[in-house]
């Protein structure tokens, strides 16, 4: 099946970080289909991780129960999901528990406390080491299930795991109450209870130091202050504390409820005219990335910011649609499926002017060139019934052929370039006026429709 890079945003084809891509196998039928990953094993391998744990991400995200088996390496999700489904998914696993925070490089390692019940996370090629910032369901098995427990005992059923803790809590009330227990065993159970009693007490004392009348520097370091201001801190730790468990919660809604959440963010922002400001856009692009929509984000954003009047819109947003658009070619193909629904709500008057409205995004670098011609290969009824969209694609076709002939000069010259024979640059492919004449009118409709009438500086980020 080939092998992908690990980090799939990075397309550099000298990236050594490599996995197999994933292949999934559908078993069974009705309320027993289930979704066999057939080389789990050696993709988690590749990113350093436990099997157990991209598996339970699956469960966690498409709602569904998990099998582990890891001696034959057989990982399952129950119900029918396709590979490249399941791929999209182990892309988010790897963003919150393989890539580091600080240089996206994957050499990273896990290590659990168990005595604090945190995740921490240290990378070997930059030195990083933090906390995990990652709240998800599967923080939760990661605690019980750590990297460093054999893998053949992870994912062991919760039931089971009671059934063992109510034996152990059995035994144990057996062992305290010798007299009303088995005679035969009496003797004993009380021996070893008193033994362990006075080996609890034993370590309870070695661990708290002895006052000492001469040392108060050991008195100091285990006082604990009562003042108002430390009681006042020690409660606002909790509170904020409690905080972060409400937004955890976040993680169990489903995607369309957290795509809700950015919405009525935005929404408020919008409202109260927030979003020229840089601090809103990073707030909004934090928001995002802890829904973890960030490439869907672009849906809520085109939906939010344009109308009719599209083309005023773009110039004064273009800030914040960079920063989610700029270098993530995922979140440009859901805009321009924005785009499509924008222009079948505003057909009469968006219609004549598609052509112009891509050149627009396209001057803006607020979509690249690649995007958009991957979009014009194939007419898509997701966002729209396949009549707007195929009228839209035969709309945008003057653009798309510029386009095309502009990338093919700019090919030619550099062939001549390359060659021996002097020649004089000529840039006619990006000074020239469209040679289409629907992309001209588009094009001067949209600077009519301006009232400012403002060249867009696409270097003015």
């Amino acid at each position: 099946m080939g092998s992908v890079n690990v980090n799939r945003n990075v397309t550099d084809i000298f990236y050594r970080y490599k996995m197999p891509r994933l292949q999934a196998k559908v078993e069974g039928k009705g309320n027993g289909i289930k979704t066999v990953i057939v080389n789990m094993a050696e993709v988690a391998r590749a990113i350093g991780r436990p099997a157990t744990y991209p598996t339970k991400y699956f469960g966690c995200e498409l709602g569904a129960q998990t099998q582990f088996d890891y001696k034959n390496e057989r990982f399952i999700v129950n119900g029918s999901h396709d590979a490249s489904k399941l791929q999209d998914l182990l892309d988010g696993f790897i963003r919150k528990f393989v890539l580091c925070p600080e240089c996206d490089n994957p050499e990273t390692d896990l290590t659990v406390s168990a005595k604090n019940q945190t995740i921490s996370q240290a990378c070997k090629a930059c030195g990083f080491h933090g906390l995990l910032k990652v709240n998800h369901k599967v923080n939760t098995f990661i605690l019980k299930n750590p990297p460093t427990v054999n893998p053949a005992a992870q994912g062991s059923s919760l039931t089971e795991g009671k059934r063992s803790k109510r034996g152990q809590k059995k035994n144990g009330e057996n062992g305290v109450d010798g007299d009303k227990g088995a005679s035969n065993s009496g003797g004993e159970s009380d021996g070893g209870s008193g033994n362990q009693a006075s080996q609890t007490e034993a370590e309870i004392s070695a661990a708290i130091p002895e006052k000492n009348g001469d040392d108060d520097d050991d008195d100091a370091n285990w006082s604990v202050d009562v003042s108002k201001e430390a009681i006042r801190a020690r409660l606002q730790d909790l509170t904020d504390g409690a905080k972060g468990m409400t937004i955890s919660d976040d993680y169990d809604k489903t995607e369309k409820e957290r795509i809700d959440i950015f919405y009525e963010l935005v929404k408020k922002k919008r409202n109260a005219g927030e979003l020229d400001s840089v601090a809103v856009h990073k707030e909004l692009m934090i928001e995002a990335e802890r829904l973890d929509i960030v490439h869907k984000a672009t849906l809520v954003l085109a939906e939010l910011l344009f109308s009719d009047n599209i083309t005023q819109e773009v110039r004064k947003n273009r800030n914040l649609l960079l920063r989610f658009t700029h270098n993530n070619p995922k979140a440009q193909r859901y805009l321009i499926g924005g785009l499509e629904q924008i222009i079948a709500l505003h057909a009469a008057k968006l219609m004549p002017k598609v052509a112009g409205i891509f050149k627009l995004f396209y001057d803006s670098d607020i979509l690249e060139e690649k995007s958009i011609l991957e979009w014009s290969q194939k007419v898509s009824k997701k966002y729209v019934s396949k009549d707007v969209a195929t009228e839209i694609h035969e709309k945008a076709k003057p653009f798309i052929q510029w386009l095309k002939e502009a990338e093919e000069e700019e090919s030619s010259e550099e062939d001549e370039d390359d060659s021996d024979v002097e020649i004089e640059y000529n840039d006619r492919a990006r000074v020239e006026p469209l040679k289409a004449a629907a992309v001209a009118t588009a094009a001067k409709k949209i600077v009519d429709d301006d009232d400012e009438g403002e060249e867009i500086d696409i270097d003015d980020i």
